[in-house]
């Protein structure tokens, strides 16, 4: 026992150290004096998802949806987003066995659903099964499904003890029970199908509000829940909410949101890319506040498509593309002058994230001659030409795409001509299989440096096709060796070698190009105190209460 519980002391202090030197805070708002109770918050989201609106917290993976989710339902266990470390929750301790396959929970004592039911060994362990048995249903589409690779199930050990077993040690596992997306939920929501779920039907958590209604694309509505009393240690406010109701709704354009919040219609203004510096200044001269918290896991980073026949195939090009790019211009021009720049494949707020800056130093001189020496001469309009053909690197964004002609006026300088190209809501769901592109963009949220997998690692990537073409055969059997030794190792030491060996792998190979640093803001109205972020810069409202 003793041997077990310096085990999985190790790897939560060797979590914590790796999660220091975050540059943003987690925000802690305004204690504004004593808390008083009652109010109905308003929070104005970015819309909610178009082809998959859910509020099932095992299936859903859109953010805005998971904060939601974070405040009706609890998990076994708490991230702190100062430090990384994972903390008691609805387990009061947990033991981690020698060979990582196995993972045991004692439970606190009477913690109960919103619908009265007791949350017991049973319950958690029949989450387990209904996890798993969406995982079969939706074939792997669940957002979940990442979070539970390799789990087999879960025995009740006693009324207050559950065990997980796991088929291949998963270093990440420890951190996916702090998530909304494992948390833990009346397992008779898995006697329905998942698309009923998604609706909110049946689904009751043991947090401390309770889900009123899910109307998808309209709002969300939450009330607050008598009796609770087994809030994480990282909350103030470990008991009832303060806040009599909380109601969620979904608005597209950024200036209505932002409109709304300094109007005094809405609370909180909560939007998906940052506030302009306009609107940001707007709120703060206003009286309301904003507060910001880098998201963790992927930065928002462009993959290249490394396929025979394409032009990033090469790695010269690669290299010079990273060269080319200067970071700090973007970030400052398309966010304002204080926002922060990416550092590496990780955000600053992610687990073992390392500091990786002095491989993404902007250098046009040297990304002119890396071309040179590759055969890419000066051609017609200063596009540089390669036995005939111009080095063009096709580019498909969406409106939502950030910086786009910023990044192709920056590329041009050295030669290299991005076609941006818009896509139809047809193509976006085609364009990755068929491999119509040279580079994309995209990103993964979770406090774990793991989520990188989801991207990258082919045998569990949600784009496969991504996956396959982000790098050479050598170099994505490289890459999953090193995932291997990151997250089946027992030794927190080990993990973080290979992680960093990764973070390093991944740059100098050309597979990864940050392009900026995830940052979520906030703007809420003077009138909120105790706002805070979790440790996925969600939204926390435990210690949340109005004027």
């Amino acid at each position: 026992m003793r041997k077990l519980t310096l085990l999985a002391t190790t790897a939560a202090a060797a979590l914590a150290l790796a999660a220091c030197g975050g540059t943003s805070p987690a925000g802690g708002g305004d204690g504004g004096g004593t808390p008083k109770a009652g109010g109905t918050l308003k929070v104005s989201f970015w819309p909610d998802n178009a082809t998959l609106p859910c509020i099932d917290p095992f299936q859903v993976y859109w953010i805005e949806s998971r904060s939601i989710i974070r405040n009706f339902a609890d998990s076994l266990t708490d991230q702190d987003p100062k430090t990384g470390e994972i903390v008691p929750w609805l387990a009061t301790s947990w033991q981690i066995s020698p060979d990582g396959l196995t993972y045991t929970f004692k439970l606190r004592d009477g913690v109960t659903f919103a619908n009265g039911k007791k949350l017991d060994a049973q319950a958690v362990a029949d989450n387990a099964a209904g996890w798993i048995a969406t995982v079969k249903a939706t074939n792997g589409a669940a957002y979940g499904a990442s979070y539970v690779q390799g789990l087999t199930g879960a025995e009740v050990v006693d009324p207050g003890t559950v065990a997980f077993h796991l088929a291949k040690p998963n270093s990440s596992f420890l951190q996916a029970t702090s998530t909304t997306n494992l948390a833990i939920t009346d397992p008779a929501e898995y006697q329905l199908t998942p698309a009923e779920r998604c609706t909110g039907k049946g689904v009751v958590g043991s947090g401390q509000f309770v889900l009123d209604h899910y109307t998808a694309k309209i709002e969300t509505v939450l009330t607050r829940r008598t009796g609770y009393a087994w809030g994480s240690a990282l909350a103030k406010n470990q008991g009832e909410a303060y806040l009599d109701k909380v109601v969620f709704t979904y608005v597209a354009e950024d200036s209505v949101r932002t409109g709304n919040l300094v109007s005094g219609a809405i609370d909180i203004a909560w939007p998906r890319n940052p506030f302009t510096p306009q609107d940001e200044q707007l709120i703060q001269r206003s009286g309301d506040k904003v507060e910001q918290r880098a998201l963790p896991g992927v930065a928002y980073t462009l993959f290249a498509n490394t396929a025979d026949g394409k032009v990033l195939s090469d790695p010269a090009v690669r290299r010079a593309l990273n060269q080319a790019i200067d970071r700090k211009t973007y970030a400052s021009t398309v966010f304002g002058a204080n926002y922060p720049v990416v550092q590496g494949a990780f955000d600053s707020t992610t687990p073992f994230f390392t500091d990786k800056s002095a491989k993404l130093g902007y250098d046009p001189d040297a990304a002119q001659k890396t071309l040179e020496a590759a055969g890419w001469t000066a051609g017609p309009g200063g596009i540089r030409t390669k036995n005939g053909a111009q080095l063009t690197i096709d580019y498909p964004i969406t409106g939502a795409t950030p910086g786009a002609e910023l990044l192709q006026a920056q590329l041009k300088k050295v030669g290299i001509n991005l076609s941006l190209r818009t896509l139809t809501t047809a193509q976006t769901t085609t364009y990755l299989p068929n491999g119509d592109y040279d580079l994309t963009g995209t990103y993964f949220t979770r406090a774990d440096p793991g989520a990188l997998q989801f991207i990258l690692n082919p045998d569990v990537a949600n784009s496969k096709a991504l996956a396959r073409r982000s790098a050479s055969p050598d170099g994505i059997a490289k890459i999953q060796a090193l995932f291997a030794r990151a997250i089946q190792s027992t030794d927190a030491a080990q993990t973080r070698q290979a992680y960093a060996d990764l973070q390093d792998f991944l740059l100098d190979e050309g597979v990864t190009f940050p392009l900026f640093e995830r940052v979520q803001k906030a703007g809420f109205s003077g009138k909120v105190h105790g706002f805070a972020f979790t440790s996925e810069s969600f939204l926390k409202l435990n210690d949340v209460w109005k004027d």
